[in-house]
């Protein structure tokens, strides 16, 4: 029996029609005789979407108890039991109560799919696993309930369930998706326009990555090699040149006209030695592109214009922006030039942009990197020039120009040689002096066509000609090599200045020194290896590439030792001679970075430990005050009442009793605060999470503070939390505290709370004086009072701990400006979302 297909559908947040689009096409599935059955949806209230349910065979749901409270999940057992042709699995990324057959409902349909049955399901955006930091950084929530990527990214089908924020806000507010108590909360918070228009960016980039896969895997299947347009892509082809940075911003203006451009900068270099390119020029532009939202690319190609083509249908781009080339005149006759070579040969189906720039036509001028060797073109074309050009200049001069005299033929044999040897170096220089030596004797020396010199003069003519072209050639051929000499020592110069730059400025990490290492090289992969000793053996500090890291400096291609017991190992190909300096470098400013980064964490340690001194000290002057008031006040009233001096009546007695037993819960309150600090500051906080109602919860923690202080407004409706009811409770007590305290005569303090999708927040608000934007983070902090609060209002960890086990138990504490003056504590904790508890007048079907 073969695998289920999986379809789902993928919305940006709750409410934009995805379990209506799949009851919808239940229907249409239906209609077409297909057996579908709902496995499992939920409606939340809704009333458009509990009428889609009409009409369509539900499987009845299992109840687990947990807890003391029943709980219903869908019954894989039954519809594996059933056996439909379809199944509808809403909410894909849900936990399934503790008991279950499987934890996450994911689970539950991949069994369904391995069954044989198709499954169509639902997923928002932001519970998809890799987003979750993103979406907490939009939103501020963090989401709890995810599901792999991988589990998504391998359905059959995705279709994304799209709507506009102003849309989706309309239905909203007109009661569509919450009831009317809560739809205010939930467009002042959730469903603000910014959240929902960067949701709904995420989901529609995620959906138009899926559809890329989808074609490059049917282009990869079917051999498509043909570029098809479906997505703007532009390939930037760098030289390393200024010029390259004009190249990437042009490029991304061309992206930017076209929904869903995207840039691909590529660098192509040759397989031998150095990079031909100055690294800091292409660390900025690497940087730009970037910055500017695209990808740099490293290729290593001895054919440019291939190289880059290749690149550019292997990601099927659709244009291919180069500069124009930064030859002289003369230059040309070495041949087109890549931007020349690549429109040429670019296809109907790629564009190519020829941009200008300033360093048109000015030279090359970039550091030559390659020794004193010339390319494999150059040197053929000097062959051919030094073996074929004096034959072609013989049947030149011999059948056009027979008279023109052997002055003059030496003349012209000697420019040739010297353009052999400019083009090809000093051996086809001198192959060519001694073939034209053999023709000028032969065709131009009488007696002709003999290789013998009748007249003495002609043999001191032939000689003369033959050392004055090997000197030439000789000359020519060195000024050659001295200018690549040069042009090799200033790219050194310039990789030690940027490397020099980057000790002084500490800026590069040790990955990113490996990459460059391996790029400038040409290499496969680079690791730094270091060992305690000569016996102990090797470990990888770090490494980079695409093959795995080598196990010993003796397997490498080349391997460069950084003193005793540390060695820069590079995998991939054997280096000249010449290119070990710098590599050489390169290992000891590995070691820098490798000591920099060692330090630094050292660093933090000491700084870990300075805030634990801090704490310390903080601590000894609290103790030195703030608990030595009450205990000096219940010392004072224990002596009062010992004393046999004084007769006390029995109401002063009953007051200084008062006042031992307030001293004692003022001290128990701080001694509390400073272990509870204690244990966060540890890490030995362990909540013990369940689901429990505010309701329960929050008067618990009203207990300390007076009746008439306090004004609670926790909804029946609210659904449950999942956190631990203890931390909750000292949260709670320790924020309504701190606004007892701060609220003026006569005002009572606020606590409400409301749900907001998938969290519930708890508001405790006050009409104090409130704080300042700039002080909100402050407050805090351990040990911190604000404003002029009395030494003996406590020691300042009221909410440095609520702070505390709020985040210990998943939820969040934020300061917020009160309307119309003073302060609001907002507390977001996570709900346990689809766990209402069940009541008495719902079935059990209803609940979620």
């Amino acid at each position: 029996m073969g695998r289920g297909k999986l379809r789902i559908y993928l919305g940006a947040a709750p409410g934009v029609g995805k379990t209506y689009a799949m009851l919808s096409e239940a229907h249409r599935r239906i209609e077409r005789g297909t057996d579908c059955v709902v496995a499992f949806v939920e409606h939340h209230n809704r009333p458009r979407t509990e009428v889609m349910l009409h009409g369509l065979e539900q499987i009845q749901r299992c109840e687990i108890e947990y807890r003391d409270t029943v709980f219903t999940e869908m019954d894989v057992d039954a519809v594996l039991e059933r056996r439909p042709a379809v199944a509808l699995v809403d909410e894909l990324a849900h936990t399934n109560v503790p008991g279950s057959r499987n934890a996450k409902r994911w689970q539950d349909v991949e069994e369904l799919l391995q069954a044989g049955i198709d499954v169509v399901s639902t997923v928002n955006i932001q519970h998809l696993e890799s987003l979750g930091d993103v979406v907490e950084s939009i939103t501020g929530v963090r989401q709890r309930e995810t599901v792999p990527d991988e589990v998504v990214r391998r359905a059959d089908q995705i279709e994304l369930v799209d709507m506009s924020p102003q849309a989706l806000r309309r239905r909203m507010a007109h009661g569509n998706i919450y009831k009317p108590d809560k739809v205010d909360a939930a467009l002042s918070n959730y469903f603000r326009p910014g959240n929902l228009t960067a949701l709904r960016e995420l989901a529609l980039l995620w959906t138009a990555d899926r559809v890329d896969e989808y074609l490059q895997e049917y282009r990869t299947e079917h051999r498509v090699s043909k570029i098809w347009g479906s997505r703007e892509r532009i390939v930037v082809g760098l030289t390393g040149g200024s010029e390259g940075r004009t190249l990437i911003r042009r490029a991304a203006r061309l992206a930017e006209k076209g929904a869903g451009g995207e840039v691909m900068a590529v660098y192509i270099a040759r397989s031998d030695g150095l990079t031909s390119a100055s690294p800091k020029e292409l660390a900025v532009q690497r940087t730009l592109v970037e910055d500017l939202g695209g990808t740099f690319h490293h290729v290593i190609g001895d054919d440019v214009p291939s190289a880059l083509l290749d690149f550019a249908r292997g990601v099927n781009a659709t244009q291919i922006v180069l500069g124009v080339s930064r030859r002289r005149t003369w230059q040309y006759v070495l041949g087109p030039g890549v931007s020349a070579t690549v429109a040429r040969e670019s296809g109907p189906d790629l564009d190519v942009h020829i941009v200008t720039h300033e360093e048109a036509a000015k030279g090359r001028g970039l550091p030559v990197a390659r020794g004193a060797r010339l390319g494999r073109a150059r040197i053929i074309w000097g062959w051919l020039v030094g073996v074929i050009g004096p034959v072609l200049l013989t049947l030149l001069l011999d059948g056009i120009a027979p008279d023109v005299g052997l002055a003059n033929d030496m003349l012209l044999f000697l420019t040739l040689t010297v353009a052999t040897a400019l083009i090809g170096g000093l051996l086809p220089a001198l192959a060519s002096v001694a073939w034209g030596s053999l023709l000028l004797n032969y065709y131009f020396t009488p007696p002709l066509h003999k290789l013998t010199i009748a007249d003495p003069r002609n043999i001191v003519a032939i000689v003369i000609f033959i050392a004055v072209a090997i000197s030439v050639a000789s000359v020519v051929d060195l000024a050659a090599r001295r200018t690549h000499q040069a042009a090799r020592l200033r790219a050194e110069s310039e990789i030690l200045s940027f490397l020099a730059g980057n000790v002084l400025r500490g800026e590069s990490s040790l990955d990113s020194l490996l990459e460059q290492v391996r790029e400038t090289f040409n290499m496969e992969s680079v690791a730094l290896l270091e060992r305690e000793s000569d016996v102990e053996p090797w470990t990888c500090t770090g490494s980079v590439g695409t093959t795995r890291p080598l196990a010993r400096p003796e397997d490498a291609d080349v391997d460069m030792p950084v003193g005793d017991h540390m060695a820069l190992a590079l995998s991939g190909r054997v280096l000249p001679a010449e290119d070990r300096r710098v590599l050489a470098a390169f290992a000891a400013q590995a070691a820098v970075v490798l000591d920099r980064q060692r330090l630094l964490g050292e660093a933090e340690q000491a700084r870990e430990l300075a805030e634990g001194n801090r704490i310390r000290t903080a601590l000894l002057a609290a103790v030195s005050h703030d608990l030595r008031t009450p205990l000096a006040g219940i010392k004072a009233a224990v002596s009062s009442l010992r004393s046999d001096d004084v007769e006390w009546s029995e109401a002063d007695r009953a007051e200084l009793l008062q006042g031992i037993e307030e001293g004692a819960d003022r001290l128990d309150h701080l001694v509390g605060n400073l272990l509870d600090m204690s244990r966060l500051q540890t890490g030995t906080v362990t909540p013990l999470i369940r689901q429990v109602d505010l309701d329960e919860v929050v008067p618990m923690a009203l207990l300390g503070v007076p009746e008439d202080c306090v004004v609670l407004d926790i909804p029946e409706v609210l659904p449950m939390v999942a956190v631990d009811p203890g931390l909750l409770e000292r949260t709670v007590a320790n924020i309504v505290e701190n606004a007892v305290k701060y609220a003026p005569d006569g005002e009572a303090v606020v606590v409400s709370a409301s749900a907001i999708a998938d969290r519930v927040e708890v508001r405790v608000t006050d009409r104090g004086p409130g704080v300042p934007d700039q002080a909100k983070d402050r407050i805090f902090a351990p040990f911190q009072r604000y404003g002029d609060a009395p030494r003996g209002a406590g020691v300042g960890l009221g909410l440095a701990v609520a702070r505390g086990f709020a985040e210990a138990i998943g939820g969040t504490l934020t300061a917020e400006d009160t309307p119309g003056g003073g302060m609001t504590m907002v507390l977001t904790l996570p709900a346990a979302v689809g766990r209402t508890q069940a009541r008495p007048d719902l079935s059990a079907k209803a609940t979620s």
